[in-house]
């Protein structure tokens, strides 16, 4: 198999199988976040180090189980602007700590013939974080499905995106689960962005207003809005995912969402510096 190396297993989180295994059951049994029961469609996990915010995206990654198993993940994330490209993996897998994950390519390449992407491949890739931390547990916990990477921009057609990957798993008659992946404001001197000072104000604005907004415009499931309050006011670093995710969520017939987890890495490493974590469900 035509395999895509892992580029954060053994830095961001373990790249042994029994050290990745500890750390998913501590993450479900340490019960810091009351995640609601199912079944959901689908969801929206932040992809920090496995010590940050691990705990959102495992535990929401895991609330998905109930109700049908899926056959494929559509996994939406990239850091990307609004002239960014789209981006896609259509053939091969992907590796983790617990085996490889396979690409869906029935899938991957009926989405390539409907929107212009750039394909990537196991050799010739963009380094990413934001899908590659969600993959050893969706192959911990759901070990038979496949995947159907995908990096979307913060734009419009991202929205047009995820309504149509549900089309093509409906045509295809395969049963889907959806990830978003993002985290929220990045604040302080290490990212150029402090509108409110340091201390602990600038810790509570961050957390009660400006990542509440853009968690609102995923709770509405107002996809253009996510992207909209996220280029407005630096609220979330890959809207186009969220946006892409939500309006996936949609297609297959969600109507509310729900949001399970929320942290901020100041919670664990107190500083001028520190990012949001959310974990939503729907």
């Amino acid at each position: 198999m035509n395999a895509r190396r892992a580029s954060f297993a053994g830095s961001w989180y373990p790249d042994i199988p029994e050290a990745c295994e500890r750390e998913i059951k501590h993450f479900l049994k340490a019960g810091r976040f009351e995640i609601p029961k199912g079944p959901w469609v689908g969801g929206i996990v932040p992809h920090a180090g496995w010590y940050y915010s691990g705990a959102i995206a495992c535990n929401i990654i895991h609330a998905l189980k109930a109700g049908s198993t899926p056959d494929v993940f559509i996994l939406f994330g990239m850091h990307l602007h609004p002239r960014s490209p789209n981006y896609l993996m259509t053939d091969g897998a992907w590796e983790t700590p617990f085996g490889e994950l396979r690409i869906q390519s029935d899938v991957a390449h009926n989405l390539a013939q409907k929107f212009p992407f750039q394909i990537e491949t196991a050799k010739n890739h963009t380094k990413d974080n934001t899908i590659e931390l969600q993959l050893p547990f969706i192959k911990y916990l759901f070990p038979d499905a496949k995947i159907v990477p995908v990096g979307v921009p913060p734009k419009s057609s991202s929205v047009d995106i995820g309504e149509a990957v549900v089309s093509v798993c409906d045509e295809l008659g395969l049963s889907a689960k959806i990830i978003g992946s993002t985290d929220l404001t990045h604040y302080g001197f290490n990212y150029g962005f402090i509108p409110e000072g340091t201390g602990a104000s600038a810790v509570d604005w961050v957390r009660d207003q400006n990542d509440r907004r853009v968690i609102d415009a995923m709770l509405t499931m107002n996809a253009p809005g996510v992207i909209e309050e996220a280029l407005a006011n630096q609220n979330a670093c890959c809207s186009g995912a969220v946006a892409a995710a939500v309006a996936a969520g949609k297609a297959m017939g969600a109507s509310t969402a729900v949001e399970a987890a929320y942290a901020t890495s100041y919670d664990k490493s107190p500083g001028d510096s520190f990012v949001g974590y959310v974990g939503v469900l729907f």
